[in-house]
Formats: structure tokens, C-alpha cells, sequence
């Protein structure tokens, strides 16, 4: 994923901070665990303990000592883990465990309260100690109590649980990241359908976005549709307002024609000729303006539609064929009556009644109208057995230049005018050399669809 996705941003905040939290928790849950088995160890001390002080007596001499030992038999192994001891002025008690080490003495007088610490005692083992003064009938003073535990079977318990939790918590960070993957994809399907639906709004903008969105993203959709029908009126507009201007040149353009006609009929030719090819220079000017409009009209998407190129062929060949020029040529139409082209009837009959007027101007027998779609690609192509291209293909395609510039005339649509309507609608325009040894103008669009 990329590193500008929302989804890898979502995806990398959820996971760093339920690791956090994981990782938080791990520490606590082994704090805990070992504050219970402490606390637990420590009680179990202290029923010993009480059970201890039952048999506590002193001899003549004011030695302590037990009527009865305990029962466990880590107090009669030595280095058993488990042990106590028994201190008086008189002397010192120790359970067998103990061997002729001492427990560690209290940094403070003991009370008559239990008290709990740890400290290193014997064999250099860190234990947890238990410890009270009691008075005993008899002793010369407090007798202190002292039971101790090794606490390193406590270490090895905790650092155990918290290697299991550990596993425990890295396989519940894992099912817990799908499911955060599961929320996020789901959170954002919304926009995946609005994608869609602005790339439909692309193709046709009389389409308008759908309102069943989450409230969160209901805003955006009604502000885009907003957006949309704002810029289809700005663009209406706009060539309502170019195709009155161009209409509102012709006029002027007219009666110029008339006025050449009347100095020719004066026997003034030259000036006639002059008139002539301003008349012509700013008709092809307007004629390209005005295509040019409808070209952006197709690129904004205000113009989407599909035609049959039999058909629009057919007809320019009909019209053709009327002409002197026309009716001296042969027309091979090879289209497939079911071919569509992504581009609108009208404009396809310029842009092919352009190339076909063009090629019939510079064809000498034979003018060919091909046409396929192979599932990936859509083409249609324009050939004629003339001379050919006398300049550079950038030239020819160049703003403003045209195949018939030498011609009587001036007429035609430049090719950079029919380049701009093809590419569009996402098609591109081609020259090249005829097999039947004249120009060929191949059309084409792919038929796969746009990844995003």
C-alpha cells in the first residue's frame, strides 16, 4: 500500500496502538500475577506461622523450642526452601533446612504484627520473610518469629506466565489487526463507490451522485453535485455563447462573399481572389473554433454517446459520390454493421466526413473505409491511393496545419481539429502510409477499462 493511503495510515495507527496497548497490558498482567502469588505465598507463610507460635515453649536455660515441628518437609531438608527460626535473649532456634545458616536479622525491632520483606538469607538464595515478636511464658523477652520462603520458584512462575501471555497477547494483537482491517475496509467501501460514481459523473455529467451515503460522507456527495451542476451550466454557457458568436460571424462572412462575387462580376479578379482567401482563411478559422468547442465539449463529458460508423460512412459516401470529383471513385466500406465507436454520431461525421473529403480530393481510383475491434483495441482507418503526405507527420498534425492547405478551396477539417475530437473521447489519431499507396488515418481507442 502506499504510503499516502488512508486505508495504510488507519491500518498503521490501529496496529501501533493496540501494540501499545498489548504491550501495557503484558506488564500489568505479569505485575498483577506476581503481586497475587506474593500475597498468596505470603498468607500461606502466615498460617504456618500461627500454627508455629502454638508450639512455641523455652527450656530452663530460656532457649526457644517447638513441641511439635511442622508437617512440611521442606523445614527438615537442607537448603529446603522453606524455613523458620525462633530468636530469644536465650538463645536461637532453626528448622533443619537451615542447616547452620541464620535467616537475616530485622533492620528494625519486630512488633507484634506480621511483617513481610524480602532479603537475601541463606545459601545466598533471595528470599520472602515473615516475621513478628510473640511473648512466651517463660522467656526472658519477645521471642522473634522468623519464616522465610525462596522466592526464585516465584521468579521462574512469573517470568513463565508472562512468556504464555506474551504468546497469548501476540496472537490476539494478530486476529485483533484483521479485524481492524475488516473495519477499516468496510468503513471505506463508501468511497469506493463514490470513486465509481465520480468516474461515471466523468462520462456523463447530467448523471448526478446518489444521496444513499453514510452521514459522514453525504456532505462531500451533495457538495460534488453542487460542483457538478455548476460547471455543466458554466460550460453550456460557454458554448452557447461561442456557437452565437461563430454564427454571428457568418453574416459578415456572407456578405463578403457577396461583395467578391460583385467585384469578380467587375472583372477585378485579384481583388476578388484577395477577398476570396480572407472569406476562407476566417471561415476556417470559425469552422475550427466551433470544433474545437465541441471537443471540449466532449472532453468535459457534455457529449457521450456511441455510433454506428457503417452508417455515418454510408452517408458521406451518398454525399460524396454526388460530387464531380466523388463520383469518379470507387469506395470500399469494410464496417461491420454491429461496430460501435465511443463518440457521438455528429461528431464522427466530421471528423470521418473531413477525412473521407480529403482522401476522395487526393485519391486517384480508390478510396477505402476500414474498421475492426479485436476485444482490446477499436480502430478505424481512412486510406486512399493519392500521393501521400508531402510533409512531416508532426507538421501535418500541428495547430492549424491541414491535409488540403495546396487544394482549391481550403476546405476540410485540420487534422490537429480531428486529433482533439478523437482524443476526447480517449482515442488517438495515427498517419501513415496505405497499402494501396496513398495516406492512411487510422482512429483508434482502447477497449479495456481505465485502471485507478
Amino acid at each position: 500500500m502506499s504510503s499516502g493511503s488512508l486505508r495504510w495510515r488507519l491500518m498503521l495507527g490501529a496496529a501501533i496502538t493496540m501494540l501499545a496497548t498489548l504491550t501495557l497490558a503484558l506488564f500489568a498482567m505479569s505485575l498483577l500475577f506476581s503481586r497475587h502469588i506474593e500475597r498468596r505465598v505470603a498468607e500461606d507463610l502466615e498460617r504456618e506461622a500461627l500454627r508455629l507460635v502454638a508450639e512455641i515453649s523455652v527450656d530452663a536455660a530460656g532457649k526457644p523450642q517447638l513441641a511439635a515441628p511442622p508437617a512440611d518437609p521442606r523445614y527438615d531438608s537442607p537448603v529446603g526452601g522453606r524455613y523458620w527460626q525462633l530468636t530469644t535473649a536465650g538463645g536461637t532456634a532453626r528448622s533443619l533446612s537451615l542447616w547452620d545458616e541464620d535467616l537475616p536479622s530485622p533492620s528494625t525491632p519486630p512488633t507484634d504484627q506480621w511483617r513481610v520483606g524480602e532479603a537475601t538469607g541463606p545459601f545466598n538464595q533471595r528470599v520472602m520473610v515473615l516475621e513478628r515478636a510473640v511473648s512466651v511464658q517463660g522467656a526472658r523477652g519477645p521471642v522473634t518469629v522468623q519464616l522465610a520462603q525462596n522466592i526464585a520458584d516465584l521468579r521462574v512462575a512469573r517470568n513463565q506466565f508472562r512468556r504464555e501471555l506474551g504468546l497469548f497477547l501476540t496472537g490476539l494483537w494478530l486476529m485483533l489487526m484483521v479485524a481492524a482491517w475488516l473495519q477499516i475496509y468496510l468503513g471505506l467501501r463508501p468511497l469506493g463507490r463514490l470513486r465509481k460514481e465520480l468516474e461515471r459523473l466523468q462520462r456523463s455529467p447530467s448523471e448526478r451522485l446518489d444521496s444513499r451515503y453514510p452521514s459522514e460522507v453525504t456532505p462531500l456527495t451533495m457538495a460534488i453535485n453542487r460542483l457538478a451542476e455548476a460547471r455543466e451550466r458554466d460550460v453550456v454557457r460557454a458554448r452557447r455563447r461561442a456557437a452565437d458568436l461563430a454564427h454571428s460571424l457568418k453574416t459578415p462572412l456572407a456578405a463578403m462573399a457577396a461583395l467578391s462575387r460583385r467585384v469578380r462580376a467587375k472583372e477585378q479578379s485579384d481583388l476578388a481572389d484577395d477577398l476570396d482567401r480572407v472569406i476562407a482563411t476566417a471561415g476556417a478559422a470559425l469552422e475550427a473554433e466551433l470544433a474545437r468547442s465541441r471537443a471540449a465539449a466532449i472532453r468535459d463529458g457534455i457529449t457521450t454517446a456511441h455510433a454506428h460508423p457503417n452508417e455515418v460512412a454510408d452517408r458521406i459516401v451518398d454525399v460524396l459520390q454526388r460530387t464531380e470529383r466523388g463520383s469518379a471513385l470507387v469506395y470500399d466500406i469494410d464496417l461491420a454493421a454491429d461496430l460501435q465507436v465511443p463518440i457521438a454520431a455528429d461528431d464522427l461525421m466530421e471528423v470521418l466526413g473531413a477525412l473521407m473529403e480529403n482522401a476522395t480530393r487526393f485519391a486517384r481510383r480508390q478510396v477505402r473505409v476500414a474498421g475492426h475491434a479485436d476485444g482490446q483495441v477499436l480502430e478505424l482507418s481512412v486510406e486512399d491511393d493519392g500521393p501521400g503526405l508531402n510533409i512531416s507527420t508532426e507538421e501535418a498534425l500541428s495547430r492549424g496545419g491541414r491535409l488540403d492547405e495546396t487544394g482549391s478551396g481550403n476546405h476540410g477539417l485540420g487534422l490537429s481539429i480531428a486529433r482533439d475530437i478523437i482524443e476526447a473521447t480517449q482515442g488517438q489519431l495515427t498517419l501513415g502510409t496505405s497499402t494501396l499507396g496513398g495516406l492512411q488515418v487510422t482512429l483508434r481507442w482502447s477497449m479495456l477499462a481505465p485502471t485507478t
